[in-house]
């Protein structure tokens, strides 16, 4: 993500923002890896299994994609179609990229607000996901994805203005 012409202390916040982002996703990634694999080791071993590992899996894995989606964006890695945008001259490539950016952004705002919207209906209603974990809870990634990745697509879309009006650099 473009951050050079960011004031320092929105840089510092991007860079923390990242470390915190990689750090869960490496933490829950492992989580999910020693619980599976003690999962398997207990039931083919022990013949028993830890309650409510199944449960917690299916929840890690949708934290780990969420966060996957997150650090996904965070560098354009994300998947894209640019069959047409090769070949068009620097300015109006970059042009159209802020206009996907822009589209993007929009429809990740619009996925945040809903998503929170159902947590706040999930919470009054106190569903629980399993255990004593409450649904608002475990589905709170959904939010606070979209979320970030709506402000990821900002910044890109901002960069990429920049660039097709010729005041940065196109890559």
């Amino acid at each position: 993500m473009p951050t050079r012409h960011l004031p320092p202390a929105f840089k510092r916040l991007v860079k923390m923002v990242t470390w915190a982002e990689n750090a869960l996703l490496i933490a829950m990634l492992a989580l999910m890896v020693s619980l599976a694999a003690a999962q398997i080791l207990f039931r083919n071993f022990l013949d028993m299994s830890i309650f409510g590992a199944d449960q917690m899996l299916r929840l890690l894995v949708l934290w780990v994609a969420f966060l996957g989606a997150v650090a996904a964006s965070r560098e354009g890695k994300h998947i894209h179609v640019d069959a047409i945008a090769r070949w068009l001259p620097v300015k109006v490539k970059s042009g159209v990229t802020a206009l996907t950016d822009l589209f993007t952004l929009l429809v990740c705002l619009l996925l945040a607000w809903q998503s929170l919207r159902f947590m706040q209906s999930a919470r009054v209603s106190g569903e629980m996901a399993f255990g004593g974990l409450p649904v608002w809870v475990a589905g709170s990634i959904l939010p606070l994805a979209f979320t970030l990745i709506a402000l990821r697509y900002a910044l890109r879309f901002a960069h990429h203005v920049q660039q097709a009006r010729g005041r940065e650099e196109a890559e």
